[in-house]
């Protein structure tokens, strides 16, 4: 029975599961390497009772007792005694998690669990740096996990069936949907539906065949969805963004490298999405919240305005 858990990793994601494990009522201990870092993700972590108040309806003494149910550390061998789980959100970086997970293994209880929140390595890349291959799995979030409460649940061919078993059951002690996957498959389900639809959406943009805010009109009027692909941008973050593209131009696919350039020259001007209060969109009243965003005189407007601005442009390119 998994009663103590430990996050390792206090940045976006990591201290979202932190809270959302300690709002269901675990004892939760979270991790970083740095005072520094961890005094920025207890800063983050501490305003996601106000979301959960307002999304969730939750009531102000609830999300308190989650808030009182975490303790932080940076000492590895402090933050995983007593830990049933361990559920690591450190870099994206196939190099760092594996030196982690041996540093891991070295303090941790035989009985832990080992769970990783990747979104693009597999189980068995990272398997044998764990020591305890039988006991390590991915456990995936989404972004804002209170709302988009999915948790992706994939082992490797090394993985017990009983541990297997154990974290689908934790996912729905905490809050989440679980999603049993029963291969490994890189991007699990949602990044295998989300990631060609963000690439593709890109893609459009890079070859000047629309502007951001045209496509996401045109999937939102098109599908009802709430978001576009270019709002999603935001709520990501386009560093993850371009570290995927990269990721795929070093594959050799052209499209990624030209995604990662374009990208990359936003990041450079500060505009990295929601979380620094500008991307695609502004915030905290982003455009396409707006009652007219989608409506015709207003897609008019802004297609007038592109339309002159590249006129614009290219008359000062010639000159």
């Amino acid at each position: 029975m998994i009663k103590t858990v430990t996050v390792c990793g206090s940045g976006v994601l990591g201290g979202q599961i932190a809270y959302q494990c300690a709002f269901h009522g675990f004892k939760v201990q979270v991790y970083d390497i740095s005072e520094e870092a961890l005094t920025r993700g207890r800063t983050q972590l501490e305003g996601l009772p106000a979301h959960f108040q307002r999304d969730l309806g939750a009531a102000p003494e609830q999300t308190a007792a989650g808030l009182a149910r975490l303790s932080y550390h940076t000492d590895l061998a402090q933050a995983v005694q007593g830990a049933d789980l361990v559920i690591e959100a450190v870099p994206e970086n196939l190099d760092i998690k594996r030196e982690f997970y041996r540093q891991l293994a070295a303090v941790a209880a035989p009985h832990t669990i080992f769970a990783t929140n990747s979104s693009t390595l597999l189980p068995s890349d990272i398997a044998q740096a764990t020591g305890r291959p039988d006991r390590f799995l991915a456990l995936h979030f989404a972004n804002r996990i209170w709302r988009n409460n999915t948790a992706e649940v994939m082992g490797s061919p090394a993985t017990s069936p009983e541990v297997f078993g154990q974290i689908v059951e934790f996912a729905a002690q905490i809050g989440m949907v679980p999603l049993p996957l029963y291969k490994e498959q890189p991007g699990y389900i949602l990044n295998s539906l989300l990631v060609p639809w963000l690439s593709a959406a890109l893609d459009l943009v890079v070859r000047d065949v629309a502007d951001p805010h045209t496509v996401d009109r045109t999937w939102m009027i098109a599908t009802g969805a709430p978001l576009g692909p270019f709002a999603t941008y935001d709520v990501i973050g386009l560093t993850t963004a371009y570290n995927v593209n990269q990721a795929k131009a070093a594959a050799g696919d052209p499209r990624g490298a030209a995604g990662a350039a374009y990208l990359k020259d936003r990041i450079d001007r500060g505009l990295l999405g929601m979380a620094t209060g500008e991307g695609f969109y502004t915030y905290p009243n982003p455009e396409y919240t707006q009652p007219d965003f989608l409506s015709p005189a207003q897609v008019s407007a802004s297609a007038q305005q592109e339309v002159s601005e590249k006129a614009d442009n290219e008359s000062g390119d010639q000159h």
